[in-house]
């Protein structure tokens, strides 16, 4: 027997179950063991000597009054979405929600015909920014097939 297996028995030997031929053994060999057992057996004799206190007269009253307080503290609304435990004004909301989607789903399909921000003209200077924009990866790389054409030049002469 090994010092895990004992200590699920530890318990039930502090209370007076005699042991097993193993344990018994066990305690003999260990001394971390033994003095563990001591200590239970002293928690356990301290805990026989204690007197438990006789409640108060008044604890049933006070526990009943604590337990009214704390039904009414739960019947009170808390928080922003307390309106959403009523069935009528949480209807009301989802209406609200569905409507307001109904006519944004309605715009977008039969809107204005806007397909988006405006085009600049190329050629100007909004469209030439514009342009370098969308295409700066594309611009980049060409700056580097001009940075090996130049460093190519280097090496040969």
């Amino acid at each position: 027997m090994n010092c895990n297996s004992l200590r699920d028995e530890l318990l039930d030997l502090a209370t007076g179950v005699p042991a097993s031929g193993e344990a018994e053994a066990h305690l003999r060999e260990c001394v971390g063991c033994r003095e563990q057992l001591a200590r239970l057996r002293a928690t356990m004799s301290v805990m026989d000597e204690w007197v438990v206190p006789e409640p108060s007269r008044y604890f049933d009253t006070r526990l009943e009054a604590r337990l009214r307080e704390e039904k009414e503290k739960a019947r009170e609304p808390q928080g922003i979405f307390a309106w959403l435990r009523r069935p009528a004004f949480a209807g009301a909301g989802i209406a609200a929600l569905v409507i307001g989607a109904s006519i944004t789903m309605f715009q977008g399909r039969h809107g204005n015909g806007n397909q988006g921000p405006p085009q600049a003209v190329t050629g100007t200077a909004v469209g030439d920014l514009q342009y370098l924009d969308s295409h700066a990866d594309l611009l980049t790389d060409f700056d580097l097939l001009d940075d090996m054409d130049n460093d190519s030049r280097i090496y040969e002469q």
